[in-house]
């Protein structure tokens, strides 16, 4: 794309923003009008995002907006009830299930990854007799992350491995191989290290307990019970559902260069760790029930909510849900997850009663963590 075509961009992108946002809301907002939410979208949109989503939720009221554009060829904004691919937020989904399946007594959170899966963990200092399911789900077990080896992200990574490899189907056995050619980053227990190979170890732990697809599992016992109509697993699809805006990166370390028009390919290789598709008003449903007991006993609810520190300042890690204190000394709980092209977030207040859900269709600029501020600290 050209600098004069990009400026040209910019600036339709923010008319457009002015008109989304000029707009009624989905229902009058039960508190205030959300002013500083619409001008953390405004300089989202000003920082580069092509497009934004966000719907509020916050008692019987709801709140939605879109600026920007969800497709940059055409002009179309974005949607509020688009589709996304929701990435690591996923974690929280497969940890839910893990923790449904302790409260029928089929697992244990103190099992080990080798009583189920037996002689996988293992090569260059992995041991999977050391590491329990509980730190799979809290990332405390020092296993290598597969999305940071070398050979991974020279494959579906960078420009030319992403465009060739886009819509590979690889097993999760190739996956687990990338993380056992590396050396653990520390022992069991003694450390926090986020690795996505800790939930695609946890979703084959799922399919060993249950004999099915852990997908299906989740289908069964989150996306049905609580009718999230717009939320799945998909196996082999590349598309998203409709509505949807098209999805771009840069495919680089960088926010320079080209744009990349990445709306297409198989979320597969994420497996446990990022693979689900969701929307901003599913998202919401989710953690107002996930945090307000619908979804687990009391017991299991608490051990979700038990937390370690993380590599983050301001939260702490729980099984597969983040306990983030704001600037103004708010507590949210939630997730966030980032995969080509879309950058999401979604948190509720600690009593499910103050939801937020937003996503970026780039992944390049841009911070949904604003949005969260912005909303509930008023900044």
């Amino acid at each position: 794309m050209t600098r004069r075509a990009r400026t040209i961009l910019t600036a339709t992108t923010a008319v457009a923003l002015s008109a989304a946002l000029a707009g009624p809301a989905v229902a009058a907002p039960p508190v205030d009008d959300h002013d500083a939410t619409r001008q953390a979208m405004l300089a989202a949109v000003a920082d580069g995002v092509p497009g934004v989503t966000v719907r509020v939720q916050q008692g019987h009221g709801a709140w939605a907006a879109t600026g920007g554009v969800g497709d940059l060829e055409t002009g179309k904004p974005r949607s509020t009830r688009d589709h996304y691919r929701v990435a690591s937020i996923s974690k929280t989904f497969v940890a839910t299930v893990v923790l449904q399946l302790e409260a029928e007594g089929r697992l244990s959170l103190d099992d080990t990854v080798e009583k189920w899966l037996p002689g996988v963990v293992r090569g260059n200092g992995h041991d999977g007799r050391k590491v329990t399911l509980r730190r799979l789900l809290n990332h405390t077990s020092g296993i290598f992350d597969y999305l940071a080896d070398a050979g991974f992200q020279r494959t579906y990574m960078t420009a030319d491995g992403f465009m060739k490899h886009r819509f590979d189907e690889a097993a999760p056995e190739d996956l687990l191989a990338f993380a056992m050619a590396n050396e653990p980053y520390f022992a069991p227990g003694s450390s926090f290290r986020y690795s996505n190979t800790n939930y695609l170890l946890a979703a084959r732990v799922i399919e060993k307990a249950t004999g099915n697809d852990y997908g299906d599992e989740i289908e069964r016992r989150i996306i049905a019970p609580l009718h999230l109509t717009s939320t799945s697993v998909p196996t082999t699809r590349v598309t998203l559902p409709r509505p949807s805006g098209r999805a771009y990166s840069k495919l680089a370390e960088t926010d320079t260069g080209p744009t990349y028009d990445v709306t297409e390919l198989n979320a597969r290789l994420a497996y446990g760790s990022g693979q689900m598709v969701s929307s901003s008003a599913d998202l919401n449903r989710f953690y107002s029930a996930l945090l307000r007991g619908r979804l687990l006993p009391p017991e299991q609810l608490r051990k979700m909510k038990t937390t370690v520190e993380s590599s983050r300042e301001t939260s702490r890690y729980g099984l597969g849900l983040v306990d983030r204190k704001l600037s103004c000394g708010v507590h949210v709980w939630g997730h966030d997850g980032g995969i080509s092209g879309s950058d999401s977030d979604a948190v509720t207040t600690e009593d499910g009663r103050h939801m937020l859900a937003v996503n970026f269709n780039g992944d390049w600029s841009g911070s949904p963590r604003a949005i969260i501020e912005a909303e509930f600290c008023g900044k």
